[in-house]
């Protein structure tokens, strides 16, 4: 008697959405129940930044994907039901930012993720 395998992560839809700021082809990587939680400067780790489902998710998505600037996926390692990518991202002035993501998932599909993310700043 076999297992069926849960559907895989596709890491090429993810690549294709961030490199190419497409809203649309990242959400659709996010299950109907999915939460992020955004840790940065602004939201720090015991206040985090917390978003529920997809309605909310898109809005974000559709935000970031809307700015002026790059983005590129450096890494991208899955493991059974968890995924872990770095994304690295630049604006036209210069201004760079490192994002880390941690992710849970469900039949191939984001439930869980917790985005950490850096940016320059003045000094």
């Amino acid at each position: 008697m076999g297992t069926a395998a849960s559907p895989a992560f596709d890491t090429e839809a993810l690549r294709r959405g961030t490199e190419q700021a497409n809203a649309a082809t990242l959400l659709s990587l996010y299950a109907d129940d999915a939460e992020i939680r955004v840790v940065d400067r602004n939201t720090q780790p015991s206040h985090p930044k917390v978003m529920h489902g997809r309605a909310e998710i898109g809005d974000m998505l559709e935000e970031i994907c809307s700015r002026d600037m790059t983005h590129k996926l450096e890494q991208c390692v899955v493991q059974g039901d968890q995924v872990a990518y770095t994304e690295s991202c630049e604006y036209p002035d210069g201004v760079r930012v490192l994002a880390s993501s941690m992710i849970s998932l469900r039949d191939g599909k984001i439930v869980d993720q917790t985005l950490i993310q850096a940016w320059d700043e003045d000094s």
